[in-house]
């Protein structure tokens, strides 16, 4: 009798036993949902008060800690941001093209002028040419126009939270308290990109700590209001780095036909660098032994005579672009380990 009943029920009303059945799946779910909220956030405060206690041990005081940490919660978009950085999911032409626009170039060519005694000094100084701090500038932060508006500290708590890079981050989540410590900012302003970099130069905080300058004299390194600050800032980034005065960044070229079937004998094998993109280029080799392999520039003439070595990258693999990358782009590279990146950067400079 009861299986007829059931059978009954399920003829004439069928839609509202689909609703029913939808209402009490959705309720499980919530509930489950619900308890694994609770779940990862007790696992998360666990976690921050072991973090909490690190703190105080470096010496951070009990007013930062209270203002900056004790609230903080993880941001969940954050975390599907590092997954999908577009550095590595666009190809280099649509990389460039949202990057390298006819704005930036033209903002940059006027930004050049606007301060161009100052990028005059900062150049002499450091031996980095403007065009490459401005450029920089420009791809990061749109010469300053947005810099990020997420609490930098909550950030970096979310990423050294996540253990795909844990152990970086909660470098970086310390070195940011330590510069709160300093009194170079306050909490309320220290707002950046998703990933916890900050300021009109994006520096993560350990960049902070390294390479940031008070060139303007004011007894604050200051890369979130002072132009003087971030383009010294950034010269010195590139100068502590390795950057070499008086050297390009590299250039596009052509490859012989026989290149992909001769590539192994160039290949980095299982090299370990600490930029990983670098084992997509070939090993350095000097000019003179590339033009020998039938290497020529994009134009077809021949590569030039210089000392210093190279390599070849193809960012998009054998049907794409190849270009000649010399010891400036893997400084660059420094900044943001994607080729993609160093070549927009590249190739703005180019164009000033």
């Amino acid at each position: 009798m009861l299986n007829a009943l059931r059978a009954v029920a399920v003829s004439r009303y069928p839609v509202f036993l689909s609703l029913l059945a939808a209402v009490y799946l959705s309720s499980s779910a919530l509930a489950q949902s619900q308890t694994d909220d609770v779940e990862v956030d007790a696992a998360f405060q666990q976690w921050l008060q072991a973090l909490i206690a690190e703190a105080r041990e470096l010496g951070i005081s009990e007013s930062i800690i209270e203002q900056a940490l004790v609230p903080v919660t993880p941001i969940p978009q954050v975390v599907s941001n590092d997954r999908n950085q577009a550095e590595f999911v666009e190809t280099l032409d649509e990389y460039l093209d949202k990057r390298v626009t006819d704005w930036r170039i033209q903002t940059g060519r006027e930004r050049m002028a606007r301060h161009g005694d100052v990028l005059a000094q900062v150049a002499a100084e450091y031996g980095v040419p403007a065009r490459f701090i401005v450029a920089i500038w420009g791809i990061e932060t749109n010469y300053g126009n947005f810099t990020g508006g997420t609490d930098v500290v909550r950030a970096l708590a979310t990423l050294a939270y996540d253990p795909r890079r844990a152990d970086y981050f909660r470098r970086e989540l310390l070195a940011a308290l330590q510069i709160l410590q300093e009194g170079h900012i306050s909490h309320t302003d220290m707002k950046g990109s998703w990933a916890g970099a900050m300021g009109q130069s994006q520096f993560m905080p350990s960049s902070f700590v390294n390479y940031a300058v008070d060139f303007d004299g004011d007894g604050r390194r200051n890369i979130w209001t002072s132009e003087a600050d971030v383009f010294a800032s950034i010269a010195n980034y590139l100068s502590q780095r390795g950057w070499q005065a008086g050297q390009r960044w590299g250039r596009e070229i052509t490859l012989p036909d026989d290149y992909h079937q001769r590539a192994e004998q160039w290949s980095q094998g299982d090299a370990s660098f600490s930029c990983s993109v670098l084992r997509r280029h070939t090993v350095q080799r000097s000019l003179a032994d590339w033009q020998m392999a039938g290497v020529r520039t994009a134009a077809g003439t021949d590569l030039p005579q210089a000392d210093f070595p190279g390599s070849i990258v193809l960012p998009d693999g054998e049907g794409g672009s190849a270009f000649m990358t010399y010891p400036n782009f893997r400084v660059i590279l420094t900044y943001n380990c994607a080729n993609n990146y160093a070549l927009a950067v590249a190739k703005l400079a180019d164009s000033y």
